[in-house]
């Protein structure tokens, strides 16, 4: 039964996902429903394994040891799956609306739909092997998706991830052949697989290894110098840049460099090293470097990519502490940013949507026109921030103490690039807000909240955070609970 269980999440969004083109949907009502059923179907049975799957590994597939195909999910799966199965129906419905006089409506389904299995299969993998091939099913049923307008922007960018995104799978997969070849396997085990002997003949292999995987998994967290296919991508519909940016491809590269570092690994085997030095050093200048971008970008969705930029690092500076307190922290950053990062492109792409303006000069106040999307902003723009109760503070809070409790001159000097990233963050988040309340109306076109479809998503969104707010140290417990028993 947990074979059917682990891989139903997986495989209804994928065959039914392929299946939306080949129905060629005529009736746009008809394609709703199909697409909303399959996603709310995925999305009930992810959860019951989040509830009630034990961590067993399934082997689908073995073509020659150790390249063995298997699927396992533990406390770490739980949280990502949990993610990513609690923010696509809403995205979903939102997307309907957004969408609704677009072309090439049905194979933008199909793409979606699927991505949606493949983000399953990259946080079900049970071994490196597996979580890399689902890693670049990932980047090829996303390409169609960043290029959906097929303008010359949009082929652009599509062409820019995809080079971005090959140069960081050749890294990683650099990486892999080396660990598979000194340690006969590639099993995702806390505490990692490098045992002292391989470290005694083969340490510099071992952090080559490291460096080259960090890297290469870190394209998709847009780690610097390789984040410049993200604010790129924002040319894609905003149902997709979101998932792009908040969910599924910059998560699954955080979620990577998660794997690697304590179940391939291990922090023992890392601390102290050039292993760790490096990757954190290019870590902590991507969380300054990322807001302080976002701080001079005018463009709605290119600043919340560049915020994003900087916010995958943070959760990557709590992984780098090498500490339980430090992956508790990575973690909770994880799914924090990822409602709170929602939120806000969907605010963008409502104002994108109802008016057609792109740029932030052009939304003087629309604070007191769009009530209820500047209402949800407000409230995910200080969360982000980090202003207490809201989610973004305790996340904040748990990096500094994992950094504090880690103690040396890195982690003070990465304090110290959070707490600039926090102010230039509430620059570049309440600058907006001061336009859309405290500037005159200018525009001459008619600007209005849009309907249902994309304010009952927002709404939940924001419940979400509210909810985090209000129980934020029992989140912080149950996720230190998590990591205590890999």
């Amino acid at each position: 039964m947990n074979i059917l269980s682990i891989c139903f999440p997986i495989i209804i969004p994928v065959v039914f996902g392929l299946l939306i083109p080949v129905f060629d949907f005529k009736k746009k009502l008809a394609r709703e429903i199909y697409v909303m059923s399959v996603v709310c179907v995925t999305s009930v049975l992810a959860w019951i394994n989040v509830i009630n799957m034990t961590p067993e590994t399934i082997t689908l597939w073995s073509f020659a040891k150790p390249l063995i195909v298997a699927l396992r999910i533990d406390g770490v799966s739980k949280v990502f799956i949990a993610l990513i199965s609690s923010l696509w129906p809403f995205a979903t419905l939102y997307a309907f609306e957004y969408m609704r006089h677009e072309e090439r409506v049905n194979s933008f389904f199909g793409f979606y739909t699927t991505t949606f299995g493949i983000t399953m299969g990259i946080a079900s993998s049970a071994n490196l092997m597996t979580m890399y091939m689902f890693y670049e099913l990932l980047t090829l049923v996303t390409i169609p998706l960043v290029m959906h307008e097929m303008n010359h922007r949009s082929i652009r960018a599509a062409i820019k991830y995809f080079t971005y995104s090959i140069g960081g799978a050749a890294f990683a997969f650099m990486g892999f052949i080396i660990i598979t070849k000194y340690c006969g396997t590639n099993d995702f085990v806390y505490g990692g697989i490098i045992t002292s002997e391989i470290m005694k003949e083969k340490a510099g292999y071992v952090y080559l290894a490291y460096i080259l995987m960090f890297f290469g998994f870190g394209v998709k967290a847009a780690v610097f110098p390789f984040h410049g296919w993200l604010p790129s991508a924002g040319v894609a519909p905003t149902p997709v840049t979101a998932l792009l940016h908040a969910v599924a491809v910059v998560k699954s590269g955080a979620f990577a460099i998660i794997r690697i570092t304590y179940f391939i690994f291990g922090a023992q085997t890392l601390k102290g090293t050039v292993g760790e030095y490096i990757p954190l050093v290019f870590v902590i200048i991507t969380i300054v470097f990322g807001s302080s971008m976002a701080v001079k970008e005018q463009h709605l969705k290119r600043r919340f990519a560049y915020s994003t930029i900087s916010n995958l690092s943070y959760i990557l500076f709590g992984v780098l502490m090498l500490s339980p307190a430090g992956l508790t922290a990575g973690l909770l950053h994880m799914v924090f940013h990822g409602v709170m990062k929602i939120a806000i492109f969907f605010c963008a792409g409502a104002i994108m949507h109802q008016t057609g303006y792109e740029y932030i000069y052009e939304i003087n106040g629309f604070g007191f026109k769009m009530k209820k999307i500047f209402a949800v902003y407000s409230i995910a723009s200080l969360a982000v921030v980090g202003i207490p109760p809201l989610p973004g503070f305790y996340s904040k809070l748990a990096l500094a103490k994992a950094a504090l409790e880690n103690g040396d001159v890195l982690s003070y000097i990465g304090i110290a690039a959070l707490l600039i990233s926090a102010l230039l963050t509430a620059v570049y988040l309440m600058s907006i807000m001061v336009r859309a309340y405290f500037r005159p109306f200018e525009s001459d076109k008619s600007v209005k909240d849009p309907n249902a479809y994309m304010v009952i998503p927002q709404f939940m969104f924001c419940a979400m955070m509210i909810g985090f707010s209000i129980f934020g140290s029992y989140i912080c417990q149950f996720m230190a609970e998590i990591v205590s028993n890999l």
